[in-house]
């Protein structure tokens, strides 16, 4: 919900798995990737090629606030930097990547092209209610899903996921923000660990696009790779209705619940 100056106060839809008092990272990434948007496009900038989200804290369901501003700006390109805050604390930080956009076909017969497509489109791909097993309001309910290939949280998937609610009231969502909702999902669709088990919490998201995405419809074909240190990477490949838009990289930290770091 929009308040003024910058500031957000936050609903229960964007509640996520870890705690019912914060926020799944998907909502607030995309709601500061549209202020860096509107930014970026101040400088005649208006394709996002990157955009990095460093998550210091949980981000709480509750008022947020926004900082923006312009690193540098070049002919055809621009990089932004931003800041989260919430409940008088820094909880996240980004950095994005703005080019131009110029009007320039791709030839045909190019290796890698045409683009390749998600395992199936969203018109044949089975829908399913995520099986989180809470009576809350959630991110969840945010947002729709379809099975493309493999299944929830039972290791590599491909999710075929739209929202359902505006991200901001009486905002229509840019194509940009669609993904960004989408895209820091993809640890736990592909997740290979019994959620009522484990933690495997992500601390940043990057997103790499070679295009604009189109349409309301984002597929995540997604896996999750773990290390003996704790540690591990879930890396997404991002499809639209025309095929490949980009990738999705996050930085896992595991463990067992109710082990801390010390104990292990």
């Amino acid at each position: 919900m929009p308040l003024s100056d910058g500031r957000y106060l936050a609903t229960p839809l964007t509640r996520g798995p870890w705690d019912l008092k914060h926020q799944h990272a998907g909502p607030p990434i995309a709601l500061v990737l549209g202020a860096i948007e509107r930014v970026a496009a101040g400088q005649h900038m208006t394709h996002i090629a990157r955009l990095t989200a460093n998550l210091f804290r949980p981000i709480p369901i509750a008022e947020l606030s926004i900082e923006v501003d312009v690193a540098y700006t070049g002919r055809n390109l621009a990089h932004v930097s931003a800041s989260l805050y919430g409940e008088g604390k820094e909880v996240a930080r980004f950095t994005a990547l703005a080019q131009r956009e110029i009007d320039q076909p791709v030839s045909a017969g190019l290796p890698g092209h045409p683009l390749p497509k998600a395992p199936r489109s969203p018109e044949d791909s089975p829908p399913v209610r995520v099986p989180v097993a809470r009576d809350q309001l959630g991110y969840f309910d945010l947002v729709e899903g379809r099975v493309a290939a493999g299944r929830f949280f039972n290791g590599p998937s491909a999710i075929w996921f739209r929202l359902r609610h505006p991200l901001v009231a009486g905002e229509v969502p840019s194509v940009y923000q669609r993904v960004a909702v989408a895209a820091d999902s993809g640890n736990g669709i592909s997740a290979v660990l019994d959620l009522r088990r484990f933690l495997f919490v992500n601390s940043d998201l990057t997103i790499n696009l070679l295009r604009r995405p189109r349409g309301e419809w984002v597929c995540l074909e997604a896996r999750t790779l773990l290390g003996d240190e704790g540690s591990g990477l879930a890396e997404s490949v991002l499809y639209d209705s025309a095929g490949v838009v980009g990738r999705a990289t996050q930085s896992l930290f595991v463990r067992e619940r109710g082990v801390t770091s010390t104990d292990q």
